[in-house]
């Protein structure tokens, strides 16, 4: 490999077109995918609606860092890792149709957060258009020469109410060659953490466990030993409820799901998050979280233009 960039700009039209298409006064709304919509609330359907640019701008293996743009869906961008033995750690449920720009705009960072850490961590440099109609550049491709506040932090999971994405730069990771999972009855998912190095995920309904193992294939035969009997490999985990998400410290799922009925919920083992059927009035989002979240909003798109109806939850 070399420091070169593998791929030729593959990009729809420029950034500054974008920037001039959003304005600077009527409310617009940025349309991906669709695949998670609903999230923090539908879009105001009077707002217009504009689409981001898509492409991959260059792909540079050596440096695991690829710069695309915002409108690229997941699958084309992980075709074109894969011709240099890469990926990326966006694990969306559709990704020939999630967004790059959409996936990190919502935040969630999808059932292989235990072993490729969290979304947010993927993002290292980010261009977007302000609700002023200026293009802004945040991060950068190198950690040690960026200074100051991590904007980049903040937009992940902003549903673009603050600032709509354009162009992003993202860490990449080696293209695991072998991905199982496995399937099997466990009533204690720790237990079978704690006997595995690194899964990718695990999965837990109060019944049973699904278990993602990836890597070198010698590493995942032995992890498979490590599990013991009574576990099969399977094609794909199990849908996630729809109802509700739910973040806790992982050591509080267990008492969370004590309440709940088998097979209503998923949770991530080790990562504490719940997804169940139902959404229960009680956890929902703190008057004081969802206070700082308008002040941040008041601060960023003082006239609300920027994806109206939408509410970070």
């Amino acid at each position: 490999m070399t420091g070169r960039p593998q791929t030729a700009a593959r990009t729809d039209r420029p950034l500054e077109d974008f920037a001039a298409e959003i304005g600077t006064s009527d409310p617009v709304v940025v349309v991906g995918g669709r695949t998670q919509w609903g999230v923090g609330g539908e879009p105001d359907p009077t707002a217009r609606e504009v689409h981001a640019p898509r492409g991959v701008v260059a792909h540079e293996p050596a440096e695991m860092i690829v710069r695309v743009r915002a409108g690229t869906t997941v699958a084309e961008l992980d075709a074109v890792l894969a011709e240099g033995g890469q990926t990326i750690a966006l694990d969306p449920a559709h990704p020939e149709r999630a967004t790059v720009g959409g996936v990190l705009a919502v935040g969630q960072s999808g059932p292989r957060r235990l072993g490729w850490g969290p979304v947010r961590d993927t993002l290292l440099e980010a261009r977007f258009v302000s609700a002023e109609g200026r293009l802004i550049r945040a991060g950068g491709p190198v950690v040690k020469n960026v200074t100051g506040f991590d904007l980049c932090r903040l937009l992940v999971g902003s549903l673009g109410t603050i600032g709509l994405l354009a162009e992003i730069v993202l860490r990449v990771r080696p293209r695991p060659p072998v991905a199982v999972w496995l399937r099997g009855a466990a009533d204690d998912p720790d237990r079978l953490r704690q006997a595995l190095f690194r899964p990718s995920s695990i999965l837990w309904d109060g019944i049973d466990c699904w278990v993602l193992l990836e890597g070198h294939p010698a590493d995942v035969e032995a992890e498979i030993k490590a599990i013991g009997p009574g576990f099969d490999p399977v094609a794909e985990p199990p849908p996630l409820p729809s109802g509700g998400r739910w973040s806790m410290s992982p050591s509080a799922v267990r008492n969370v799901v004590a309440t709940l009925e088998p097979g209503t919920f998923v949770a991530e083992v080790g990562v504490g998050i719940v997804h169940e059927s139902t959404a229960p009035p009680s956890r929902r989002v703190q008057p004081a979280t969802a206070a700082l979240h308008q002040r941040i909003k008041a601060n960023f798109d003082p006239t609300g233009r920027l994806n109206p109806g939408r509410m970070v939850t």
